[in-house]
């Protein structure tokens, strides 16, 4: 039976843990570590009865292991870095540029006009899509009238139904759909200029849009 005098592998284990106490809570025994503790018992071995060389090669093989999946665990945190910094700077370059997000507000700006798409469901005899104001007043209606399955585009021009322009700002988009079951609400798609960009803690990407809020990046479905 081997023999080994563990009282200064003991000793490696107690300054580490020590060491780790307040800066390291989880007190994960690291490779640095595992090596300290291997070198303790060669040395400490009984001369009479050394290590067998089987139990020698376990434990290297164990420190091999170890050394190779804290590798993986740095390659995996560099390439999610990197995925994080192509990501933010994919995102800044949309500064100023137009997107399309879900939302049932619209932001009628400078130029006069609104855009959006109606995500049809499945084909309707009737698309009408409402433009309500801030005070609940729906100040213009767009008849499509019959329309497909799918992505359906719409443009307002800016003007309520007695074809005065309104005041650029926010207004409320409600896109109707008539079907033997009667009337549905669709899902709008609205356009918004990206004023910026903000980045999380966690590498979350958010854009700014003028008017509209912030939204994730991963709900962009569009740039224009």
């Amino acid at each position: 039976m081997t023999t080994v005098n563990n009282t200064a592998a003991s000793d490696v284990l107690s300054q580490y843990r020590f060491k780790n106490d307040a800066a390291n809570p989880s007190q994960e025994l690291g490779k640095n570590e595992f090596m300290e503790l291997m070198i303790a018992q060669l040395k400490n071995q009984n001369p009479l009865e050394p290590q067998d060389n089987g139990d020698f090669i376990a434990q290297l093989a164990q420190f091999s292991s170890l050394e190779e999946m804290q590798n993986l665990s740095g390659s995996v945190n560099d390439v999610v870095g990197e995925f994080r910094s192509t990501q933010a700077l994919q995102a800044s370059a949309m500064v100023g540029r137009s997107v399309l997000v879900p939302s049932q507000v619209g932001v009628l700006g400078a130029s006069g006009e609104l855009k959006g798409v109606v995500g049809v469901p499945a084909s309707t005899s009737n698309l009408r899509i409402s433009v309500v104001n801030q005070a609940g007043e729906r100040i213009r209606q767009l008849d499509v009238g019959a329309a497909q399955a799918g992505q359906v585009a719409f443009n307002w021009d800016g003007k309520n139904s007695a074809g005065e322009a309104m005041a650029p700002g926010t207004y409320a988009i409600v896109a109707e759909g008539s079907y033997p079951q009667g009337t549905e609400q669709l899902g709008t798609l609205m356009s918004a200029n990206v004023d910026s960009v903000s980045l999380g803690g966690k590498g979350n990407v958010t854009l700014n849009l003028a008017g509209m809020g912030s939204i994730a990046l991963s709900d962009v479905q569009q740039i224009n």
